[in-house]
């Protein structure tokens, strides 16, 4: 039997390469598309970006099946552009926030919707509805030294050949360095940070045996399937 000081650290594949990356925390945007805040009822102006966290063994890597969670009847998916932190930072100004990424990953942010309305209802905490076991699969990060800064091309999701989310990452409310930036006011910002920088429209429900293809133009894409509940 495995003790505390057997468990292995949590880690990320990086593309075309045996290195790994050390998770240190996961950060999530919420409502930072336009059309996705209208669909869960805000309105998308230019408040400052809300965050929430999932814990780092969330991650999951492509190609695995994910149990359905317990205690919900309504797990959503919510596809999203994830940056990963490759340098340490505080109070980063935008115009330098692309220097603190490492690079660039595919990710979908599970959801376990009747939890969070039933949270959102009562003025209590997401952490039951986002931050539970698997919730965090995840593509393998693409580096930007060698690939550049994506700032537009199309962000998608299927569900068994469905098309159920499309858009466009230059559709972001906040962009990427204006979110890093904004995020390391509240938070020192770590060499091994995730960020999950929000959804576009078309968030719906994925049922047991259903397989999601996640994809952004230009990175690598994420391939998850959500299996029988435990």
């Amino acid at each position: 039997m495995k003790t505390l000081f057997d468990l292995p650290p949590v880690t990320a594949p990086v593309k075309d390469s045996d290195a790994r990356f050390p998770v240190h925390r996961i950060y999530c945007v919420g409502q930072n598309y336009a059309a996705h805040a209208r669909e869960m009822g805000s309105d998308p102006d230019r408040e400052p970006p809300f965050f929430f966290t999932k814990p780092a063994d969330a991650l999951v890597p492509s190609g695995v099946v994910i149990p359905y969670p317990p205690r919900t009847a309504d797990l959503h998916h919510e596809v999203e552009l994830v940056v990963a932190i490759g340098k340490a930072g505080r109070d980063v100004a935008p115009g330098q926030a692309e220097g603190h990424v490492f690079g660039y990953a595919v990710g979908i942010d599970l959801t376990r919707r009747d939890l969070q309305l039933a949270a959102k209802k009562q003025g209590r905490p997401w952490d039951a509805a986002k931050a539970f076991d698997r919730s965090a699969p995840m593509s393998a990060i693409l580096p930007a030294d060698r690939h550049g800064h994506p700032r537009r091309g199309e962000i998608r999701l299927d569900v068994d050949g469905e098309v159920r989310q499309q858009a466009d990452i230059a559709d972001l409310i906040w962009s990427v360095p204006e979110v890093i930036a904004e995020l390391s006011t509240l938070f020192e910002l770590q060499a091994g940070d995730l960020v999950f920088t929000g959804t576009p429209a078309g968030v719906g429900p994925v049922e047991p045996g259903q397989t999601m293809v996640a994809r952004i133009e230009g990175l690598e894409e994420l391939v998850t399937s959500i299996g029988a509940a435990r």
